[in-house]
């Protein structure tokens, strides 16, 4: 059974087809405002998408923001950019040998009681090129929505993937071979591991 999403900031799709992968870790404070100290560090943390692989240690990928037209910018994310990522193995060539996500939505949520931070992402073209072609191994489909919630005293890190499927629609015959194994190894394995690194490392009191 999926836990309950955090999704305050009502940005996380509704499951509908395909694969759900959710990583999600918390703490609990002694008090609230060192919740709120915590969540503070952690949304810092999630917005600095250039660091995120120095924040979770172990994370497989390494992601570089870009703005609309692919050229790299520094953090904090914003609603437009996009992630070009370089995950471990073969890229494609639709991406240059990077995969590209475009990020769809940056929402906040705040109460007294509780704070949430959420971004959205969903799989799309290399903005370096005139292709319109999805440069990723799930399908345009597919979203991943990255948050940061505190509810009183208790801090929760997340990572919601939602109606994930490999992508296969490619005409290239090299690209749609990878991004099918990629894919199914990004369902069974890959993002899970990854994933779990991050919300581990967006919440710890120090960052690796």
């Amino acid at each position: 059974m999926e836990k309950e999403e955090k999704n305050y900031t009502g940005i996380i799709p509704g499951q509908e087809e395909g694969s759900i992968i959710t990583a999600e870790s918390h703490v609990e404070t002694e008090d609230t405002e060192l919740a709120q100290a915590l969540f503070n560090t952690a949304k810092e943390r999630l917005l600095d998408v250039n660091n995120w692989q120095h924040v979770a240690g172990e994370l497989l990928a390494r992601f570089q923001l870009t703005d609309a037209a692919g050229r790299e910018v520094p953090s904090p994310v914003q609603e437009g950019y996009r992630f070009k990522l370089d995950i471990p193995g073969p890229g494609t060539e639709a991406g240059e040998g990077y995969d590209w996500v475009e990020v769809e939505a940056v929402e906040t949520f705040d109460t007294a009681d509780i704070e949430s931070v959420a971004i959205r992402v969903r799989p799309a073209s290399n903005p370096q090129t005139p292709e319109e072609e999805v440069a990723h191994f799930y399908s345009d489909e597919s979203t991943s929505t990255f948050t940061v919630t505190r509810e009183k005293n208790k801090v929760t890190a997340a990572v919601y993937d939602r109606n994930i499927k490999p992508n296969t629609d490619s005409e290239r015959l090299g690209d749609k071979l990878r991004n099918t194994l990629a894919g199914a190894v990004g369902i069974g394995i890959f993002s899970k591991v990854q994933w779990k690194n991050l919300t581990d490392g967006l919440i710890q009191a120090e960052a690796t």
